[in-house]
């Protein structure tokens, strides 16, 4: 049984799925420094039951503030980073594999690649949580949700 359930799970959560989420997210960011350490966050706030349908039916009026108001439902997102950390990892490398996108090492992040022979589907909640943390720090967004970066 415990087989069933790890198949299952690495089905619906898997690098080919949640890889243009990444890369959504990264293209709606635009170029900060050390937008990298944001990674982490992509997969368990867009995957969220709550918060990404909020996130999904955001408008552009909408601020960091609005959509997560109620922070009390945050209460596992510290566990769910941890959780997917490693396909947060794998994600990354199926698009810079793909060139979608690329890394500035100098200012850890990471930027799209404008000229990619292979497109993704962009995903409207990771890119409307990149236009969302966009005008924020890596820090201010930390602070704010009330979780460690790793």
């Amino acid at each position: 049984m415990n087989s069933i359930v790890d198949t299952l799970y690495q089905l619906k959560y898997n690098p080919f799925e949640y890889g243009p989420h990444i890369a959504s997210f990264y293209t709606a960011t635009g170029e900060s420094e050390n937008n990298l350490l944001l990674a982490p966050l992509v997969i368990p706030l867009c995957s969220h039951p709550i918060f990404g349908q909020k996130l999904f039916n955001s408008n552009k009026r909408s601020t960091i503030w609005s959509v997560f108001d109620d922070r009390t439902k945050l209460y596992d997102l510290q566990e769910r980073i941890h959780g997917f950390q490693t396909l947060t990892e794998q994600c990354i490398q199926y698009c810079l594999i793909n060139d979608w996108l690329s890394v500035n090492e100098q200012s850890l992040s990471i930027l799209p690649c404008d000229g990619s022979d292979s497109e993704f589907t962009y995903q409207k909640n990771a890119e409307k949580l990149g236009r969302l943390f966009s005008g924020h720090s890596v820090v201010e967004v930390y602070a704010f949700l009330g979780v460690k970066p790793r």
